[in-house]
């Protein structure tokens, strides 16, 4: 492994790539297969944790949930994330660049992972030299499963507890959801001729294809490899795999029945991207 720590990477770097996905989205496996290929930079976490990343204060309100996994549930959080104010992209650029490794001290292929740069397209498009886009999305009953779980699991909130504005955590998580697919649809129309589109399902599905069109945009990750074992947030090390139908079936009627009281107001999301929704 080599470190870039006092390293130029300036004239190394040919193509940035970025990884654009909503938390639980399947974003995380994805980043670590890139990774893995020989000439690829990337950071050893999410891309907006790093240390020296310089982005605007968060937006804090009692009456809202937390913004731990619901970062994109209210609009203040939302237009915080999506607008220029506050952002260093010059700065963050050096940072990402400090913190990067890789398997060869010649990869030119820079490799971002962040789940909040779904909101952040539109800058990364213009501060980030040939800048390239893997847009994905997933099922939306499924993304909620992991949020919720995932939440809980965090700061131990139960249904009765998580409630603000009179939503439960179930709704908010769906509004979350709708959010980041609204704002996907939108990086696609935008960006669309920068990167790539594909579904967490098609890429557990067939991801020789879709790894294919992905060295189609970076024909440098020629070794990138999808069907492999990875360890993934610490908790798991499998092949990769559709998590999907596990964790569906986890979900109670009332929870599926809360998701909808959201999802019903976005029948237009759920056709676009060729989901459907459940009973």
């Amino acid at each position: 492994m080599v470190y870039a720590a006092g390293r130029d990477l300036e004239p190394t770097i040919g193509t940035h790539l970025f990884v654009i996905s909503a938390n639980h989205g399947g974003s995380t496996f994805l980043g670590k297969a890139l990774a893995a290929c020989r000439s690829a930079w990337s950071l050893p976490g999410e891309a907006d944790r790093m240390p020296g990343f310089v982005q605007p204060p968060r937006v804090e309100s009692p009456d809202m949930p937390r913004p731990s996994k619901l970062w994109a549930a209210s609009r203040p959080r939302m237009d915080r994330l999506a607008g220029a104010a506050g952002y260093d992209w010059p700065r963050n650029r050096k940072a990402w660049y400090f913190m990067a490794r890789a398997r060869d001290p010649k990869a030119s292929v820079f490799v971002v992972h962040s789940p909040r740069a779904l909101f952040q397209v539109d800058m990364l498009a213009r501060h980030f030299r040939n800048a390239r886009f893997l847009f994905m999305v997933r099922d939306p009953y499924a993304a909620c499963e992991g949020i919720c779980r995932s939440y809980r699991e965090r700061h131990g909130a139960d249904p009765a507890s998580a409630t603000w504005q009179g939503r439960g955590l179930e709704e908010w998580a769906a509004v979350h959801v709708v959010n980041c697919l609204a704002r996907q649809r939108r990086n696609v129309e935008a960006h669309g001729r920068r990167g790539v589109f594909f579904t967490y399902e098609a890429m557990c599905a067939d991801p020789e294809r879709v790894g294919r069109e992905i060295q189609a945009l970076a024909p440098e990750l020629g070794d990138l490899e999808l069907r492999r074992r990875l360890p993934v947030k610490g908790r798991y090390d499998e092949m990769l795999t559709d998590m999907n139908a596990r964790q569906i079936a986890r979900l109670t009627a009332g929870q599926v029945a809360a998701f909808n009281r959201v999802f019903h107001e976005r029948c237009d999301l759920f056709g676009h991207f060729g989901y459907e929704m459940r009973d």
